[in-house]
């Protein structure tokens, strides 16, 4: 394997530099080179590619004419163009599970976070304020109905965290899901009329883009609360801006952001918010996990084993002719 070429286009954790390094040729563009010569380059003999947070689409595939694999570090992959990929014959992998647990508490974190705000009381401590006054009465996760909006790994991991915690749970997804207790709702519109708490963890992509509007906020009311732990996009910014600014909600907790690392100043001025610099996934222990599994699954395909974590999208397994 030591002669197949693998390009990486931005900066990976060392992990999986190192290991890319000892078992492929790898090479690693410059982040302050010439991309397009770096392509010209390598593109053409380039089997194999890891990528993280890279826009890859029909014109980087065009430079990539022998691409066989792209082993994307993240479980999301709304930057990969996946269909256009399978199109190709191009595996795409991801690293699910890995990371599902990680981010169920994190999201949870955040959710206990933004009720009782626990950053502000923090701020409130060590301003000297609390020799003042004591801090005002917060909200609270009693009595609570949370919506999720997409029950997948993640999903049904931050439900099963909350079962502990006593709290009605409803769901909205692509279909009803017979195996789980929790109700089901065909529309977001409903779900969000259903329950003061919603919970974003459904996949990014066009089809998701700005799902959750004015709309579905004036549904959730004035107690209510957003959580987003998904990707930004699913959220119209400027709507939540609007919503927490007029009182259409209560409050947001947010790990993601539609225009990363661009966080928009409303939202930022917003007192009753929880922001986060996308940091659902960011231990040591799981970005470790996570790293392994590019490497695992780039390796498990030039040694002629298949892909690891196959996409849903990716034409794997192969159909016979």
């Amino acid at each position: 394997m030591k002669s197949t070429d693998v390009i990486m286009l931005r900066p990976m954790m060392p992990l999986v530099t190192e290991a890319l390094d000892r078992h492929f040729t790898l090479h690693r563009a410059d982040p302050a080179g010439d991309a397009d010569r770096f392509l010209a380059e390598v593109g053409p003999r380039a089997r194999g590619m890891a990528v993280s947070g890279v826009r890859v689409d029909g014109a980087l595939l065009d430079r990539l004419p022998k691409l066989e694999i792209i082993a994307n570090f993240g479980v999301g992959y709304d930057t990969i163009d996946a269909a256009e990929a399978g199109r190709r014959g191009i595996v795409v992998t991801n690293t699910p599970d890995v990371l599902t647990d990680e981010v169920a508490d994190l999201a949870v974190g955040l959710l206990l976070a933004t009720l009782r705000q626990i950053p502000q009381v923090d701020r409130y401590l060590r301003a000297g304020k609390w020799l003042e006054k004591p801090y005002p009465l917060t909200g609270t996760l009693r009595g609570r109905r949370i919506g999720i909006l997409g029950l997948g790994r993640i999903g049904r991991a931050i439900a099963h965290r909350l079962e502990a915690f006593g709290v009605e749970i409803a769901y909205h997804g692509r279909s009803r899901q017979a195996d789980v207790p929790y109700a089901y709702h065909a529309s977001l519109l409903d779900l969000a009329r259903a329950v003061d708490v919603l919970m974003v963890v459904a996949p990014g992509g066009p089809e998701t883009k700005g799902i959750v509007n004015r709309e579905v906020l004036q549904a959730l009311g004035p107690e209510g609360v957003l959580i987003n732990v998904a990707r930004g996009t699913l959220v119209d910014e400027e709507a939540l801006i609007a919503a927490l600014s007029d009182g259409t909600i209560q409050s947001a907790g947010l790990d993601v952001f539609a225009d990363e690392p661009r966080v928009p100043a409303g939202l930022i001025a917003q007192e009753h918010t929880v922001l986060l610099p996308h940091v659902g996934s960011a231990s040591v222990h799981t970005r470790t996990a996570m790293g392994q599994l590019v490497v695992d699954n780039l390796v498990s395909w030039f040694s002629g084993k298949g892909p690891v974590t196959p996409v849903v999208e990716t034409p794997w397994p192969r159909t016979a002719p």
